[in-house]
């Protein structure tokens, strides 16, 4: 089965939609994370589609042109764990094998923790589970270090000015050694009226008063060491967060964009989790 579009309808929200793979294979939801879209999967969904799965890579909230709330509120974590099971319902996928990078993985986690009727089974990659990169923030002075670009996003206007001028070159930056194509793709995305400031949204939701429970799922978490936003203290406090099965998988010398750098590791890593259910 070719890779295809589709356009779903979540009430009044309207979703882009990337699938691969047979219609009748197991089901695979990918959840992207800033500043990218589905098309981070471009390389991964291949392989899961080669082995019989069928992947489901949606344009989040806020990424999606017609599902763009102005609402800051829409953004909380709470929301969008739950806007994604919705969207599960309608494309008629009750329970998926979920994958998860960067703030993907924050829902996929939040999405196993609140609906884990929905989650067969869990593969975050690069961000831990909430609670673990709180307590990381909070007690390690290189976690915080880290973590410290955050409190540009916060700041609403002067973030997306800052991203945006000199044709968007901070935020080509961050993509640091990604495809250039693919980092004109993200950016062209985010460049369109609204997108930016509704993705920087998702930070400005963020609070540490919102506890996520621990997952109980079948769980994988894939960290790469030359990730230069989460460091080892908040990767390794990660299986504190996990009550099911867990699997840490480490990817040396890989950076952050674990997806456009290192596919084939990270499809081995989901295969490797899907086949454990």
């Amino acid at each position: 089965m070719p890779p295809g579009q589709l356009q779903v309808d979540v009430g009044d929200l309207t979703f882009d939609v990337r699938t691969d793979g047979p219609e009748d294979g197991r089901p695979v939801l990918l959840l992207h994370g800033f500043p990218q879209n589905s098309s981070s999967w471009a390389a991964v969904s291949p392989l899961l589609a080669q082995a019989g799965l069928r992947t489901y890579a949606p344009d989040q909230l806020g990424y999606s042109p017609g599902a763009r709330p102005d609402e800051p509120e829409a953004y909380a974590l709470p929301a969008l764990a739950q806007v994604t099971a919705d969207l599960m319902t309608a494309l008629d996928v009750p329970v998926a094998d979920v994958v998860g990078h960067d703030w993907g993985a924050n829902v996929a986690w939040a999405l196993a923790a609140w609906h884990p009727d929905r989650v067969r089974t869990l593969t975050a990659v690069s961000v831990p589970h909430p609670t673990a990169y709180t307590l990381a923030y909070r007690a390690d002075p290189e976690q915080k270090e880290r973590s410290a670009y955050i409190k540009l996003f916060w700041q609403v206007d002067k973030a997306e000015r800052v991203l945006l001028e000199d044709d968007a070159r901070r935020l080509r930056r961050l993509l640091d050694g990604v495809d250039p194509e693919a980092v004109a793709d993200y950016v062209a995305h985010l460049q369109a009226p609204g997108a930016l400031t509704a993705a920087l949204n998702w930070y400005r939701q963020m609070s540490g008063d919102t506890p996520v429970d621990p997952v109980g799922v079948p769980t994988t978490y894939v960290w790469s060491d030359a990730d230069v936003a989460v460091g080892r203290t908040a990767a390794q406090a990660c299986a504190d967060q996990v009550t099911g099965d867990y699997r840490f998988v480490e990817l040396p010398g890989v950076s952050h964009w674990v997806p456009e750098h290192a596919p084939e590791a990270l499809a081995r890593a989901v295969l490797d989790r899907v086949a454990s259910v």
